[in-house]
């Protein structure tokens, strides 16, 4: 396939001890990839020694300031002008594989981004519902055309003014969470995060969106986006949004009323670039 490509692609993954997704990860890719460049954060698993084991794997470590700044900062060490982004946790099925492929292999586009349907597996079932499907978002893009911003950890690619996206076909396929257990570990941690974030931008507590938000959340997803459609992974979706909400604005409070310097699961390095 490679012979035939007029234009070259780099692979982006930002890493941190995952030595469960990682082979996968770039096993879904590799086909299509001239390189993929891995940005570790210092793990202490075995993540370096199986990503490395792939030839076509650039190896890079870096101190964790921030979802946004991390990925921004692999997008920097990509040599090739057109760049797929992804997490660990995710593959590439093959309909994607396959449209990369083909776009790969085009005379000429003027593109500058394309935007991939994501497809979650969570609680046994594939969550087609719930606001999670199709949630397309910029993970194939020109280097010089787009950048990643947003709200750590809630992070998305943004294009710059006057580029030009589209839509193509095939899923990022998304292996979040392992059980109920690790998405409220996964809550817990990414709600620190928000309420740190939020904080430190001038943010302060108010008990008003703290009783009410929540309620609006749980709404929001299983009604409004179909939850109830997803069975009782969708309810268990919904009640633990709703919780996430809550979540950040409790933790606000501590950060508020000066209880805490930073929530305790949130790393020392993060926010320092």
């Amino acid at each position: 396939m490679e012979g035939k490509r007029k234009r070259k692609l780099s692979v982006a993954i930002i890493t941190f001890n995952e030595e469960k997704n990682i082979g996968d990860c770039i096993r879904s890719i590799e086909s299509v990839a001239d390189e993929i460049i891995i940005l570790d954060s210092l793990s202490t698993d075995r993540t370096k020694e199986i990503a490395t084991s792939f030839s076509k794997v650039k190896f890079y470590e870096s101190p964790f300031p921030g979802h946004v700044e991390q990925k921004n900062k692999a997008i920097g060490f990509c040599s090739n002008d057109w760049i797929l982004s992804l997490d660990a946790d995710e593959r590439a099925d093959k309909t994607l594989v396959h449209s990369i492929d083909s776009f790969l292999e085009s005379e000429t586009t003027t593109v500058d981004g394309f935007k991939i349907a994501r497809l979650t597996y969570h609680l046994g079932r594939w969550i087609r519902y719930s606001g999670w499907y199709p949630l397309r978002r910029y993970r194939l893009f020109q280097k010089d055309a787009a950048t990643w911003v947003g709200e750590n950890p809630h992070d998305y690619i943004e294009l710059k003014p006057g580029s030009i996206g589209k839509v193509m076909k095939g899923d990022i396929l998304h292996y979040s969470f392992t059980d109920f257990s690790h998405q409220i570990t996964t809550i817990n941690q990414f709600s620190s995060i928000v309420a740190y974030t939020r904080y430190a931008k001038g943010e302060r507590f108010s008990l008003a969106k703290t009783m009410f938000k929540p309620f609006g959340k749980f709404l929001e997803i299983y009604i409004f986006k179909f939850g109830f459609l997803d069975g009782i992974p969708g309810l268990w979706i919904a009640i633990a949004s709703a919780f996430s909400t809550f979540l950040k604005f409790a933790k606000l409070y501590e950060l508020d009323r000066k209880y805490v310097e930073r929530p305790s699961n949130v790393r020392k390095e993060y926010g320092k670039n």
